[in-house]
C-alpha cells in the first residue's frame, strides 16, 4: 500500500501543482524553482517550503524583502525526525529546523499570510548559518534550538544555553533524551557540584561584549532578580549602569522552565489539555483554545456553533481577568497602591462567573477536543448579566482615577518607546504591537472560533510607550465586555460536543445508549484517541499577544512534536534594545507595561 505524497516539487517551467495556489508559492517558484524549494501539504493549509540548506539565507532574505514582505520571524524551532514513521514523502532528515514567517500585509492563506520554511539536516552535520542579520529576534530562538536540540548556528553573536542552566549536559528535546525522572541516574548534589553550578551563574561582562569601565568611570553591574517583585516572576536582568543610567542589560530566563513541550510527548492528546492552562497561567481556557483547535484540524472535527460561542465567551472572560491583574500591578509598579485592591475585587467577580460555569477558577482546563467538558449550567445567563452590568462603570472609574493621574502619566508617557518597525523586527504581538498603531488582531484579520460573527473594535494607540500599552489593554476590556454581551444575547442552541469519533471524551449520556460510543469512550479515557498522521497549527489572539501550537502527529495516541509559541518570549528579548540610555525606574515601568508571565516565557 503506497502512502499519499504530501511533498511536491515545483519546476521552473510549469505552474504550481493543484493545491499550491498560494501567492508566496508562486513568488518562490518564479525566483528559485525546484532545485532549491519543494512544497509540503499540511492540514493547517500553511504554505510549507523545504529549502536547500546552502540556499537558506538567500531564500529567507528574499521573503524578508518581497513586496508585502514577511516582516516578522514569528517562530523558529526544530523537530527530531529520527523516530518518526509517517513523513509522507518529505526529504530525508534526521533533524529539521523550521522558520515560521509572518506578513502583516498578507492576511489570507491564499496570499500566504504565513509561510513555514524547513531545512533538512543529517545527524552528523547539525549546523546552519544564523539569520540574526535578517531578523534580530532570531537570537533567542536560535539559542533555544541549540539548547534543546544541539544544532549550531554559525555566526551567532552569543550561542549559549537559554532555558537550561549553563553547565547542563545534553539537549532535552532530542528523542534520545529521557522524558521521565525514572529514566535518569539518581540525582546528587555535593559541595563541589553546587560550587560549580553557582560559579557558572556568575555574570561575566566580557562574554557579552561589555566593558567593565570607560575612560572616565567604572561601570556597576547590578542583578535585578531573579527574585524581585518588579521582575514579575523568576526573571533576572543584569544591568550595566553608569550611575543610574542603563548602559546595557542582559535578560536571563529559564528559571521557570518545566519542559512543557517534552511533556507533550508523554501525554495523550486529551490529557495534555490541563498542561496548557499552566503556560500563561493567567490565561485559563485561553490557553486551551489554540491547542484544541490545532488538534481538531488534525482530526477533521467541525464543532457546533454553540461550542464556538461558548469558547469565545469564556476566552474573553479570561482576557478581562488577565488585563485586570495587569492594570493593578502596572499602577502599583509606578507608585500607586489603591487601584490594585479594587481591580482584584473586580477580578474575583469575574472568577465567580467562571467558577459557576466551569466549576473551577484560574485553571479550568474546560475545553475538550471537539467541544467542552459540559454544557452551560442553569442560571449562567444571570451571573453573566450581573457582571456585564457591574464592570463598565468600574472601567470608567479606573480610567479617571488612575490613568488620568498626573504622576502615573509622568512616569509612563514617552517611557520605553518603540515604533512599529522595531516591534515587528522583535516579534512583538498583541497590545504591545497595537500600541504602535499597527492594526493587527487575529480575531479580525484571521477570525477563528466564529469571531467573524461578532461586532467589536480593535483598540489602537500611536506612541508605543509604556502609557499606550496600558491604555490599549484598558480599552480591550471594554471590547471584551461587548463581545460577551453578544454571546449572552445570541447564544445558539445545540450540542456542546461534536458528533465525531475522535471527540474526547464522547458525551457521557450517549455512552449509555449505544455500544459504539461506549467503546470509543473507554478507549479515549484509558488509551487516548489516535490522531491521523500530519501537521497542523493554530494561532490565537491571546491575552498577551499571539499564542500558537504547532502539532505533529505520527498516528499515535500522543503528539510526536508539540511546539508552543508564546508572546512573552520575544517581548522579553526586546528589552535591551528599548531600555538602553534610560533610568532604572523607567525599566520598572517598562517591565510593568509588557505584561508577561514567566511560565509563558520559559514553558
Amino acid at each position: 500500500m503506497t502512502q499519499e505524497t504530501d511533498i511536491q516539487p515545483v519546476t521552473s517551467d510549469a505552474p504550481p501543482p493543484a493545491g499550491f495556489e498560494h501567492e508566496v508559492v508562486r513568488e518562490l517558484h518564479a525566483r528559485f524553482g525546484a532545485e532549491v524549494c519543494s512544497f509540503q501539504r499540511t492540514r493547517d493549509g500553511v504554505p510549507t517550503v523545504w529549502v536547500a540548506r546552502e540556499r537558506l539565507v538567500e531564500v529567507l532574505g528574499f521573503l524578508r524583502n518581497v513586496p508585502r514582505p514577511y516582516v516578522m520571524l514569528y517562530d523558529l524551532s526544530a523537530i527530531d525526525e529520527q523516530l518518526r514513521n509517517y513523513r509522507r514523502g518529505q526529504p530525508p532528515s534526521d533533524l529539521t529546523v523550521f522558520y515560521h514567517l509572518l506578513s502583516i500585509e498578507r492576511t489570507s492563506l491564499t496570499e500566504g499570510g504565513d509561510v513555514r520554511v524547513k531545512v533538512a539536516m543529517k545527524a552528523g552535520e547539525l549546523s546552519l548559518p544564523t539569520v540574526t542579520g535578517i531578523w534580530p529576534n532570531a537570537n533567542w530562538y536560535e539559542r533555544e534550538v541549540w539548547d534543546m536540540f544541539g544544532i549550531v548556528f554559525d555566526g551567532h553573536p552569543h550561542l549559549s544555553r537559554l532555558l537550561m542552566p549553563p553547565n547542563w549536559q545534553g539537549h532535552p528535546l532530542r528523542k534520545s533524551y529521557p522524558a521521565r525522572a525514572t529514566e535518569f541516574d539518581p540525582f546528587y548534589l555535593d559541595a563541589a557540584k553546587q560550587d560549580a553550578e553557582q560559579e557558572a551563574l556568575r555574570f561575566k561582562p566580557e562574554d557579552w561584549g561589555m566593558k567593565r569601565s570607560s575612560e572616565n568611570e567604572d561601570y556597576m553591574f547590578l542583578n535585578l532578580g531573579p527574585n524581585h517583585p518588579s521582575a514579575h516572576g523568576a526573571f533576572r536582568i543584569v544591568l550595566q549602569l553608569d550611575g543610574e543610567e542603563i548602559v546595557d542589560c542582559v535578560p536571563d530566563i529559564g528559571y521557570h522552565h518545566r519542559g512543557a513541550e517534552k511533556m507533550a510527548e508523554r501525554q495523550s492528546w486529551h490529557s495534555f489539555i490541563p498542561y496548557t492552562d499552566r503556560i500563561d497561567y493567567l490565561g485559563g481556557v485561553m490557553n486551551n483554545l489554540p491547542y484544541v483547535l490545532a488538534v481538531e484540524k488534525l482530526a477533521g472535527i467541525k464543532v457546533p456553533e454553540r461550542v464556538e460561542v461558548i469558547r469565545v465567551m469564556m476566552a474573553e472572560f479570561f482576557r478581562i481577568t488577565s488585563h485586570l491583574l495587569f492594570l493593578g500591578t502596572y499602577v502599583q509598579d509606578v507608585g500607586g497602591m489603591t487601584p490594585i485592591f479594587f481591580m482584584f475585587t473586580d477580578r474575583q467577580k469575574a472568577y465567580d462567573v467562571i467558577e459557576a460555569i466551569t466549576g473551577f477558577r484560574m485553571h479550568p482546563a474546560w475545553y475538550r477536543i471537539g467541544g467542552l467538558a459540559h454544557d452551560l449550567p442553569r442560571g449562567w445567563d444571570v451571573k453573566v448579566r450581573e457582571f456585564l452590568d457591574w464592570m463598565p462603570k468600574r472601567i470608567d472609574e479606573y480610567e479617571k482615577a488612575a490613568f488620568m493621574n498626573g504622576i502615573l502619566r509622568a512616569r509612563t508617557i514617552g517611557v520605553a518607546k518603540y515604533n512599529s518597525k522595531e516591534a515587528l523586527e522583535w516579534g512583538v504581538t498583541g497590545p504591545g504591537l497595537r500600541a504602535t498603531g499597527v492594526d493587527y488582531d487575529l480575531r479580525k484579520k484571521r477570525p477563528y472560533s466564529g469571531y467573524d460573527r461578532f461586532d467589536f473594535e480593535v483598540p489602537l494607540a500611536a506612541n508605543g510607550d509604556a502609557y499606550d500599552r496600558a491604555i490599549v489593554r484598558l480599552e480591550e476590556i471594554r471590547q471584551s465586555l461587548r463581545i460577551i454581551r453578544q454571546c449572552l444575547e445570541n447564544m445558539p442552541e445545540g450540542p456542546y460536543k461534536a458528533d465525531h469519533p475522535l471527540t474526547c471524551p464522547p458525551p457521557k449520556e450517549r455512552t449509555l445508549k449505544d455500544i459504539e460510543t461506549l467503546i470509543t469512550h473507554f478507549l479515549s479515557v484509558s488509551w487516548g484517541p489516535v490522531m491521523p498522521a500530519g501537521e497542523s497549527s493554530q494561532m490565537i489572539e491571546a491575552t498577551k499577544g499571539i499564542n500558537s501550537y504547532y502539532l505533529i502527529s505520527d498516528a499515535s495516541t500522543m503528539s510526536y512534536r508539540t511546539r508552543i509559541r508564546t508572546p512573552s518570549f520575544p517581548h522579553l528579548q526586546q528589552i535591551p534594545s528599548v531600555i538602553r540610555g534610560a533610568m532604572i525606574p523607567d525599566l520598572i515601568a517598562y517591565l510593568a507595561s509588557i505584561d508577561f508571565v514567566m511560565a509563558d516565557v520559559d514553558r
